[in-house]
């Protein structure tokens, strides 16, 4: 409430204070630095704002969550960035922002796409930068200082490398700007420079944030970030500009790359975090994602709460009826339980029906995916007059799926059912898992990786689901030979797709090991024969044949066929924001 408190004493303030007198007196643009910074409680209040600038999802894509609450959100929170990956099959026409992108089919708009260079990012860099330049007025202990400080540079380092991992080169802009400020018309600054800054603000945090925070602060679950969350951002951000920089070509993968083990290795040995498990490999993975409270789940670090009747949303159902289905890409790569992929597995029952899939398989894959079994367990759909899976095209049923792999790992039928606008399931922003991939990937990029480094890592969440563990020497699996990468990078990889599924790194992963190719693959679905067609008539699909075996073919022949150009690595900025300023200049191929 301290947020909407602030709001509504600044604009009530300005409001009764506009006299032609008191203008006289003070001019209005000076009131709230005249008036305004005088205790602690006027910082934390400061601070409150710019949580709510990040927590808008679309236009400073972060901090994510399920969109900022209450109203209808069809495109722009954590679970809808896979729409843009090779893992899900949507077709809907309120997710066309994601697919353009996932197919390779967008272009340069006249204003921001979803997640793009948009203005309202610009929004939260001044309002950082006016505190920062203001919160010395405060005649406070340098160290609590500091600490909020701290929460203002980990917004602006965690903005700035989010943009720079779309755009490239961006201006760092680390001062207010008036209107005859020259930045306003000025180029961008390289890479190398912005990186290095944003570096700087993310290690001033971590190094000020408190592990905890104390009064006032204290009491606010899932309340401020702090250091662990510094941590986590740091671990993500370097483990993304390393690997750019190894396989995009640039100088430099090896700092970066270390950057992210260090945090990350400080993060687990300090952090007091621990994966969540109650022993029960069969649904403990996915119940943070479909979870409405992470309050005592150990390893979630950060977490956006959500109520019914303050900040509620309607992602569980829009979500579940727009995700298009996970695709065979994605359900293929799940390893047996051997801990062999599918290519290699003697375990591997086939796909002739949709039940086999599921059969001596990783048990994340039916935490992931719904198995026809499962359907009673999880009140799937809240239907249970009718079986599922259910395509297009066939008649009744509350969902249809585009691939017949319907997504359940966010499945909360309770929360499916409330009131529009009052859902409240409430995913992790950031988590313990995470880390451990980070971690993990980092040492195997730098080639100093060992069988305890994937015994501390990897191996724990494989251990949660009862599966084997990742051996230093794997074998290489056939149908990722040809990625250019060692089997144990492959593997990591692998691990990577499955266990963040839904949790929005997917697109971002093949980004930055410059693996497009993948995106321009064809987006199937399950098995489609005789014996399909007879179990599910009336379904209006499209078949493509794998090796003799016709597939659910999800795109061929509308107008989103999926290809891939290396242009697309980055993002074009979009025309609005280069009439107003040409110097900016615009990324190469587009």
């Amino acid at each position: 409430m301290k947020i909407f408190k602030y709001i509504i004493l600044v604009t009530a303030f300005l409001m009764f204070s506009c006299n032609d007198e008191f203008l006289e007196r003070i001019p209005l643009d000076e009131v709230s630095n005249e008036t305004f910074w005088n205790n602690e409680n006027d910082i934390i209040n400061y601070n409150n704002n710019l949580y709510e600038l990040v927590k808008d999802d679309r236009r400073i894509p972060i901090l994510m969550g399920l969109g900022v609450g209450p109203g209808v959100n069809f495109r722009d929170g954590l679970w809808w960035m896979d729409e843009m990956s090779d893992n899900l099959g949507a077709t809907h026409p309120r997710a066309v922002d994601l697919i353009t992108v996932s197919t390779g089919n967008f272009n340069v708009q006249n204003s921001a796409r979803a997640f793009g260079y948009d203005p309202k990012g610009w929004e939260l860099v001044r309002a950082i930068n006016f505190g920062l330049e203001n919160y010395d007025r405060v005649a406070i202990d340098e160290d609590v200082l500091n600490q909020y400080k701290g929460e203002a540079r980990l917004f602006r380092g965690w903005f700035y490398a989010e943009k720079v991992s779309k755009f490239g080169d961006m201006q760092w802009i680390d001062k207010v700007l008036a209107t005859d400020s020259p930045e306003l018309n000025g180029a961008r600054d390289d890479r190398d420079f912005v990186m290095g800054k944003a570096l700087e603000d993310l290690d001033y945090a971590i190094a000020n944030l408190p592990a905890e925070w104390g009064p006032p602060n204290d009491g606010q679950d899932p309340g401020r970030v702090d250091k662990w969350v510094a941590l986590a951002v740091k671990s993500r951000v370097c483990l993304f500009e390393g690997t750019w920089r190894k396989y995009h070509g640039l100088s430099g993968a090896d700092t970066w790359l270390q950057e992210s083990v260090d945090a990350s290795t400080e993060l687990m040995n300090t952090g007091g975090f621990s994966l969540y498990t109650t022993g029960n490999p069969m649904g403990d993975y996915r119940y943070a994602s479909s979870s409405t409270t992470q309050a005592g789940n150990p390893e979630v670090i950060y977490w956006r709460k959500y109520e019914a009747l303050t900040n509620g949303h309607f992602a569980s159902r829009l979500f579940w009826n727009y995700n298009g289905g996970a695709t065979k890409s994605f359900v293929d790569d799940f390893l047996c339980d051997d801990g062999l992929p599918i290519s290699l597995s003697t375990n591997y029952a086939g796909d002739a029906q949709i039940e086999d899939v599921f059969v001596n398989r990783d048990l994340r894959l039916r935490q992931c995916v719904l198995a026809p079994e499962d359907q009673e367990l999880l009140n799937y759909a809240n239907d249970p007059a009718n079986t599922y899976p259910r395509l297009n095209g066939m008649a009744g049923g509350r969902n249809r799926s585009n691939t017949g792999y319907h997504v359940v790992k966010h499945w909360n039928a309770v929360d499916e059912l409330s009131p529009r606008n009052q859902h409240t399931v409430s995913p992790p922003c950031l988590r313990l898992g995470e880390v451990y991939l980070n971690f993990a990937e980092a040492k195997a990029e730098l080639g100093t990786i060992n069988q305890g480094d994937l015994d501390i890592s990897i191996n724990l969440l494989r251990d949660r689901v009862g599966m084997p563990g990742l051996d230093i020497n794997p074998p290489m699996d056939p149908a990722h030979a040809d990625d250019g990468v060692s089997a144990l990078i492959v593997e990591i990889r692998r691990e990577r797709r499955v266990e963040l599924f839904l949790e929005g790194h997917r697109y971002n992963d093949l980004r930055r090991w410059k693996q497009g190719r993948y995106l321009a693959a064809p987006t199937l679905g399950m098995r489609f024969d005789a014996a399909a067609e007879a179990r599910y008539p009336g379904a209006n699909i499209q078949t493509m044949s794998v090796d003799g075996v016709p597939y659910i073919d999800v795109r061929t022949g509308t107008p989103f066929e999926p290809k891939f150009e290396d242009k697309m690595y980055l993002w074009p900025l979009p025309t609005s924001s280069l009439s107003q300023n040409p110097n900016l200049g615009q990324n190469p191929g587009w």
